[in-house]
């Protein structure tokens, strides 16, 4: 095997710097070492280093890692380029995200594996000079998930396979139409849980007097239509992943049952006294700030904790638009599929075009985009009048062509008006809640 790369090894004990040395020098062409970080900025002005394993603890009796979070920072502020692989003792998952969200390409944990270490630094050094050789499906993940080319996206991928093989609750945030249920299946793939059930439940759609029986399920008699027992999500789930998609909108009582459900950790049917154990995993997803909503009373902040154990946001599109036109490629295959136009392109000014948009509905409303192109055109190529795109999603009095796109943008004004409370929303509009969360969908709001 041709060894390359050169690998700068920081930690204060000097059995270790030998340890690693000697691993290390099998697979990389230099392995530098040096017991203190404050030789670090000198040996990277001096050395042409392209991956650093950084020990995060320094001196004796302080293990918080803030030590190695300070020289993560100076490091990727001060060579950017530079791959950062996080060491420690200590084994923290708080600590593992947060250095990842700081930067870090990987976190090893002491004592270490050989076969993790080098599998670390190696994907480390691949991602520095642009290889990423991964052993991971291509494009789209086995889940559909594509996480594309931004940073943003890349960093995202490595905070969630650390996360994704633990039990930790999970709260996906992200503007609609960002593909959260989509990571929700990619978490639920990469985790111990992946041969049992993923259940998702939209809690926008479950009415308030069903809510209990859905959840929680029901025993026969418990009420006039119930014939039979019946299992709720939380047993569904059993051994899976539950999936509260929309956790912002359950209304403040309903907030503390589930509660309740998710300490105990157990159900009780509708119309039963027996405790039911249940075993999930659970993610939330929703596209509100549950912390403002706290702070009005309208979401409790006891729950906010339980659901919330690991954070991770997922950027819109406007965030990544090296993205846009991959993804249109993707939608474009799918749709040449759907409706019989195996030949047909986009060509590079539409794709400029799709690139330069704003995207306030982020990834679903390019699919449509790129379905509603695929539909109406006569020719081989997609061209830039083809998509019928306005110049700014957000430019105040914007004419609509259509009804359908005058009630659209009607909708998007009442809930940027609300902040997002759709009872308000519907209750402005003059319409149900149901009809409200029907339209939402069918416009990919």
């Amino acid at each position: 095997m041709t060894k390359q790369g050169t690998i700068l090894v920081v930690d204060d004990n000097k059995a270790i710097l030998t340890a690693v040395n000697m691993l290390l020098s099998t697979c990389f062409d230099r392995v530098i070492t040096i017991s203190t970080p404050n030789k670090l900025p000198a040996a990277l002005r001096s050395e042409s280093v392209d991956v650093v394993l950084l020990d995060m603890n320094f001196k004796a009796g302080i293990n918080t890692g803030n030590e190695g979070l300070y020289w993560l920072s100076e490091i990727k502020g001060a060579h950017p380029g530079v791959e950062v692989v996080l060491f420690t003792a200590y084994a923290d998952i708080d600590l593992a995200v947060k250095g990842i969200k700081e930067g870090a390409a990987d976190f090893v944990v002491k004592p270490w594996d050989n076969a993790k270490l080098l599998e670390s630094l190696t994907n480390a050094y691949n991602l520095r000079k642009g290889r990423a050789k991964s052993p991971r499906p291509g494009p789209r993940t086995e889940s559909g998930m594509f996480w594309g080319r931004s940073q943003a996206m890349q960093q995202l991928k490595a905070l969630i396979e650390k996360v994704a093989v633990t039990d930790a609750n999970i709260l996906i945030t992200g503007e609609n139409g960002t593909g959260k249920e989509m990571l929700a299946r990619e978490i639920h793939m990469l985790s111990n849980r992946k041969n049992h059930a993923l259940v998702p439940v939209d809690m926008g759609a479950v009415t308030e007097t069903l809510f209990e029986s859905e959840l929680f399920g029901h025993a026969k008699g418990a009420f006039t239509d119930a014939r039979t027992d019946r299992a709720g999500k939380f047993e569904a789930a059993d051994k899976g992943t539950l999936f509260l998609d929309e956790i912002g909108n359950l209304s403040y009582h309903l907030q503390a049952k589930l509660l309740t459900a998710i300490q105990s950790k157990s159900v009780v049917r509708v119309g039963s006294n027996t405790p039911i154990p249940t075993d999930i995993r659970l993610i939330c997803a929703t596209n509100r700030n549950l912390d403002d909503m706290v702070k009005e009373g309208l979401f409790r902040e006891d729950l906010l904790y339980r659901i919330n154990t690991i954070h991770v946001h997922v950027p819109s599109l406007r965030r990544r638009p090296e993205d846009i036109v991959p993804l249109s490629e993707i939608f474009l295959d799918k749709y040449r599929s759907v409706y019989g136009k195996p030949s047909i392109t986009i060509s590079p000014g539409a794709q400029d075009k799709l690139r330069r948009h704003t995207w306030s509905g982020n990834i679903r409303q390019l699919e449509h985009t790129i379905e509603k192109a695929v539909i109406i055109s006569e020719g081989h190529t997609l061209l830039e009048a083809d998509f019928d795109l306005p110049v700014d999603d957000s430019t105040p009095g914007q004419e609509a062509a259509t009804l359908e796109e005058m009630e659209c943008n009607m909708i998007k004004s009442a809930i940027a008006k609300h902040n997002g409370n759709l009872s308000l929303v519907a209750g402005q509009l003059g319409i149900s809640r149901q009809t409200l969360y029907n339209k939402i969908k069918r416009y990919g709001l």
